[in-house]
Order: structure tokens, then C-alpha cells, then sequence
């Protein structure tokens, strides 16, 4: 890695407000050459594109001074929107390394634009796409409002996300082990609407992750799925940061869950 993840995690916020500064050609090839090398451990693949406002009319109600996009597409296969959220942020933590400012977006893109600029076909789908440019000091009204109702600084406690043996039997970060960091990144995982949907369990050297609904699928895809992504995206580079050797994997634990709870992937740690 070419970059402390844990520290792009904290440091990272979601921009919506940029100077309209065109974006340097040296991090756009950045950048570039960083999705070249990318990928995530559910051999998803997702098609990355930077797109110009202009030249496809392109626009978002919530975006001022931005006049390039990332936008990414991909194949309906199994597991597509966690791989999805996985390498979308995976680009926004390398972005960010590189001083550039990005927020993913779904429901507020001008979406029939996106996706002809983007060729999606019918087997395919663009969950979301980001701006990119560089942060402006002052946010516009209409950000700084969104923010406050999102609460878009909190998140939930450790203990209400993260459970130990069995779903809803609390987990302290001081009793997480190796795991400790890595969920606690995943905390911090950005999400729609911050709801915050992923939940885990940890059952000796393995994580099992699932997904708490709380909203609708759409004809993209379940979005809260992406969210999931995003947070073993999280979680997943802060466990090879420091060193650790783990894969994902299918082991469901069958353990007794809400009805509104969805198993998604198990992480277990190399024997």
C-alpha cells in the first residue's frame, strides 16, 4: 500500500463543496494507475470511469464546484455490491491520500445522464458515482445542512454493532483482540443516509458480517449491500496494514439473528 489506510479512514470526510479547481493531471493519472492495480477479494469487477460535467451533462442538486466525476458500473454476478463498495473505497481512501475529495452518490445523480455516459447495459448497474476535485474550506448551506441532519459525524457505538458469540451479546473494543482496530474502522464506514447497516460477530478467529435493513432495494441493487462493502473494505486493508493474513469466506454460523438482519460474508484468519 502506498498509503496509511487508517489514517485516509479518520481523516477522510464526505465532500460536497469544491473550489472548481480543474483536478491536477498528475493525480488523475494517479488515480488511474491506482484503479489499474485495484482489486477486491470477491473478484467483482468494476468498470471505473472519469467522467467530465460538461462534455455528458452531468449534474447532482447536491454538489457545487465539481466538474469531473468517477463513475463505476458493474455485471450483476454473485456478490457485486459488496465487491462494488469494497473497490469504489478503496479509490476515495487513495483520493484522499492525494488531497482530492470525493462523496458517493446514488439517489441524488442525474442518473439517466450517468448511465448513458457510462454504456450500462441491461446486465449491469451504477450504484453510485462520486465527484472528484478538490475540497473548498467553506461549505455551501445546503452541505453544511445535510451534514447536521445526517449527523454525518457520529456513528453507533462499538457495543451496538459488534457482538461476541452470539447477535446482540455486546462487544467491548477492549475484548475484540486482533479485530479491534479493523472493526473499529469499519465503524467508521461511510453509508447511505448514515444508517450504518453492517453488524458483526465475532466467534474466535472468525468475523461474520451481516446486514441490518433499513431501507428499500432499488432496481440498482440493495444499496445497503454497497454500505456493507465499503465497511469490509474498512475493515479489510486495516487487517493487511497491520499484517494480518485472513480471506473471506462463506460460513454462515446460523446463529439466531432479527428477521431484519441478512447474513452477508464470514472474514476467518489464516490458520
Amino acid at each position: 500500500m502506498t498509503f496509511s489506510v487508517k489514517d485516509m479512514i479518520i481523516k477522510r470526510k464526505s465532500v460536497r463543496t469544491f473550489t472548481g479547481e480543474p483536478l491536477k493531471n498528475e493525480d488523475r493519472v494517479a488515480i488511474e494507475q491506482f484503479i489499474q492495480s485495484q482489486t477486491n477479494p470477491f473478484d467483482v469487477s468494476v468498470d471505473f470511469r472519469f467522467l467530465d460535467v460538461k462534455e455528458y451533462g452531468l449534474s447532482s442538486p447536491v454538489i457545487v464546484g465539481a466538474d469531473l466525476y468517477l463513475a463505476a458500473k458493474v455485471k450483476r454476478c454473485k456478490h457485486y455490491e459488496i465487491g462494488f463498495g469494497y473497490s469504489f473505497e478503496h479509490v476515495c481512501l487513495y483520493a484522499e491520500s492525494l488531497g482530492v475529495g470525493t462523496v458517493m452518490l446514488a439517489a441524488s445523480l442525474s442518473r439517466a445522464a450517468f448511465e448513458k455516459a457510462m454504456d450500462v447495459q441491461d446486465d449491469e448497474v451504477l450504484p453510485v458515482a462520486s465527484p472528484v476535485g478538490y475540497p473548498s474550506q467553506k461549505k455551501s448551506i445546503r452541505e453544511s445542512l445535510m451534514r447536521k441532519g445526517l449527523k454525518a459525524d457520529k456513528r453507533i457505538p462499538f457495543e451496538q454493532l459488534f457482538f461476541d458469540k452470539q447477535y446482540g451479546n455486546k462487544l467491548s473494543a477492549s475484548s475484540a483482540g486482533i479485530f479491534a482496530d479493523a472493526l473499529e474502522m469499519a465503524r467508521w464506514a461511510p453509508s447511505a443516509g448514515n444508517k450504518q447497516p453492517w453488524r458483526a460477530v465475532v466467534i474466535g478467529d472468525t468475523v461474520h458480517f451481516y446486514k441490518e435493513k433499513s431501507m428499500r432495494n432499488s432496481p440498482l441493487g440493495d444499496i445497503q449491500k454497497v454500505d456493507v462493502g465499503i465497511a469490509l473494505a474498512h475493515f479489510d486493508l486495516t487487517m493487511q496494514e497491520e499484517g494480518h493474513k485472513g480471506r473471506f469466506v462463506e460460513a454462515d454460523p446460523s446463529i439466531a439473528i432479527p428477521e431484519n438482519v441478512q447474513y452477508v460474508i464470514s472474514y476467518e484468519m489464516e490458520k
